[in-house]
Parts: C-alpha cells; structure tokens; sequence
C-alpha cells in the first residue's frame, strides 16, 4: 500500500488524472482519492519510486 499526498489534487479532474495514470502503470491497482485531504491510497505492484515519478510527471508531486 503506497499512500501520498498530493497538494495539487482539488478536483474530480484531478482525481481522474491521478486515477488513470496509476492505471497506465498497473492495470490491476487499486486507487482511493480523498480530495478533502489531498490525499491517495494505492495498491499497486509497481514500485512506490515508480508511481511517484509518474504522478510527477503528469504534474502531481507527492509531498
């Protein structure tokens, strides 16, 4: 289980963004948004580094 925050989460948009890219990476992952506290659960068989880089990369840094 990888859990993140994402600051620049705030909208379904967002959530949408964060939930597909997660998915390009693990057709299998399991992605829980909370917007209220910017937060992300993510199980997943990639490797948590690998995850990070991707949501940076669509313009979501973890905190």
């Amino acid at each position: 289980m990888i859990e993140l925050t994402l600051p620049d989460m705030t909208c379904g948009h967002c959530v949408k963004t964060v939930t597909g890219t997660v998915m390009k990476l693990d057709a299998q992952a399991q992605v829980q948004c909370d917007l209220p506290s910017h937060t992300v659960r993510i199980e997943t068989t990639q490797p948590a580094d690998a995850v990070r880089q991707a949501l940076a990369d669509e313009g979501y840094p973890a905190r």
